[in-house]
């Protein structure tokens, strides 16, 4: 580990995000089918990144799990149920927007960090259908992971530094930055229709067409499908995993991507292990794995742990590879819906180029509130 990042990880980072209150969800029932619920969570971190000739240290949003508010509203209607979902992201500052170069504001919301203005219809037989800002069917497809560390370490390694960069030998910035370097070829939020089936023994499939509408500067569409299975008792086990294919539309750049986890979870050990992998026509490929292990350390909550390593190939340019290997310690206090989290991650990047790049390292600690 890194001195420099060591020095800057603190018990005091993860008190602050302990101390917070705790707040209960809100749901109110209309007496007729329908309920309203109200609910969120904040997730502040503090963030240290060395760069192997600086360390930059700053408090932001974890964008792992970013800080969010939002509204369900249900109401059934004969043998379905009607559902109207709003939610948004605080707009804080968020961990993977800082970088050698600057911080973003401290708050700066703007449509784009809407998540969800979705309505949908769930019938019994037929399954969920779904229109609005939400999630396409290969969102998450990437994040099957019964680890319990997900909230501070998962294949998403962007969101820890995303926009960080590599420097060179000398010191100078290359303007690769960890985001180019480390990527998940999954499904996004976009304004979009889109199916669920019903449970098929554990197994649901989901299809979708969605277009950019909150960035009016963008010019993307995609169509998904995506194959998922969930069994919380499958015997001694538990199993997620996810397969998704996409179809992608940039500006008239177009591009196929494949994209999938899985991750078991042995009940009476607590032992875990999570993969993921991905491929896109037009960059590269990308393998995670991750064993985790939880316990109950102490009265308040499971403790869970986490060691994960990312594999990535031609993920920034032809020839390029991206590397980086991470710890996460998730301790839970359930009375007070808090999970305190540490997270510790190295990164390496060559490109086949003359330029020799510097490792680098980062830190996550705080907590996240669910209320």
């Amino acid at each position: 580990m890194s001195k420099k990042i060591a020095a800057g990880a603190s018990a005091a980072a993860l008190a602050a995000g302990i101390a917070a209150p705790a707040l209960a969800e809100t749901v109110y029932d209309n007496g007729s089918g329908g309920t309203v619920s109200l609910y969120g969570q904040f997730n502040p971190t503090f963030q240290s990144f060395d760069d192997g000739t600086g360390r930059y240290d700053s408090l932001a949003d974890n964008a792992n799990a970013n800080s969010r508010v939002g509204m369900d509203v249900t109401q059934s209607y004969g043998a379905g149920t009607f559902r109207f979902k709003f939610e948004t992201g605080l707009g804080l500052r968020s961990s993977d927007g800082i970088s050698q170069s600057g911080k973003p504001a401290e708050m700066s919301w703007d449509r784009t960090d809407i998540r969800h203005v979705d309505f949908a219809y769930q019938s019994a037989g037929f399954g969920t259908f779904s229109a609005g800002q939400g999630s396409m069917a290969s969102d998450g497809a990437a994040g099957a992971d019964l680890s319990g560390t997900g909230v501070v370490q998962s294949a998403w390694i962007s969101d820890t530094a995303g926009a960080f960069e590599f420097r060179d030998s000398s010191g100078g910035l290359t303007g690769v930055a960890i985001e180019d370097a480390f990527a998940v070829y999954d499904g996004s939020r976009l304004g979009r229709v889109r199916y669920d089936s019903i449970d098929l023994n554990g197994f649901t499939f989901s299809a979708s067409y969605g277009e950019e509408v909150l960035d009016s500067s963008a010019d993307f569409s995609m169509y998904d499908v995506t194959a998922r299975y969930s069994n919380e008792n499958a015997g001694a086990f538990a199993v997620s995993a996810a397969l998704g294919y996409g179809w992608e539309d940039d500006g008239g750049a177009r591009s196929e991507a494949v994209n999938g986890s899985v991750s078991v979870l042995h009940k009476d050990t607590g032992l875990s292990f999570t993969a993921a992998a991905g491929d896109r026509d037009t960059a590269g490929t990308y393998g995670y794995a991750k064993l985790g292990y939880t316990t109950d350390l102490i009265a308040a909550g499971a403790t869970a742990f986490g060691v994960d390593y990312y594999n990535g190939d031609d993920t920034a340019t032809a020839g390029s590879e991206a590397r980086s290997w991470g710890f996460a310690a998730v301790q839970s206090f359930d009375s007070a819906n808090i999970d305190a989290h540490l997270g510790y991650r190295e990164y390496s990047y060559a490109d086949g180029s003359a330029t020799s790049y510097q490792d680098s390292a980062s830190i996550l600690a705080g907590a996240i509130l669910k209320f």
